[in-house]
């Protein structure tokens, strides 16, 4: 999987394809894991048809049409994450009837990064979601190949991010 990433530039940022950054004219795999999780949580995954979606009488789930029977045309995931969902919610708790944002959000986290265990791809998976104020969640994400760890990543400000 070939990256595509925004490089910091001096006044503006510029974008770097991988294979154009490397010395001996190679992809560059170091970052691909890291591109497929935040491409897993940062991209709509199709609603389920009992979510609750963010705008009253708004009919479209979203995702991606290649998702569609993903799993039986070419052994495939659903891409991306039901976090689309959280982007006009209020923070609640557990007495709300779909439950606590909070736990919504490690449940929508967790079951977008599931296939990377399911496939092997790693084998242990942490996700701690918190909030961090009255209007922010954060959340810290740690995916493991075996003990040691592939990937870590934390989003402070994971509740501006979503809406």
């Amino acid at each position: 999987m070939s990256n595509i990433r925004i490089a910091p530039g001096q006044a503006t940022e510029a974008i770097s394809l991988d294979w154009l950054t490397t010395g001996q004219n190679t992809l560059d795999s170091t970052h691909d894991l890291v591109s497929a999780v935040l491409m897993a949580i940062g991209t709509d995954r199709r609603a389920n048809a009992d979510d609750e979606l963010p705008v009253d009488g708004d009919t479209d789930l979203r995702g991606w049409w290649g998702d569609t029977d993903a799993q039986e045309i070419w052994g495939g995931w659903p891409v991306g994450s039901r976090l689309w969902l959280l982007s006009r919610a209020k923070i609640t708790d557990e007495n709300y009837k779909y439950g606590a944002t909070v736990a919504r959000a490690k449940t929508y986290l967790i079951e977008c990064l599931q296939p990377f265990l399911d496939q092997k791809i790693a084998t242990k998976l942490e996700v701690d979601v918190q909030r961090y104020n009255d209007t922010s969640v954060s959340a810290s994400i740690a995916l493991y190949r075996g003990n040691k760890s592939l990937i870590s990543l934390q989003f402070q400000d994971l509740w501006d991010d979503i809406s």
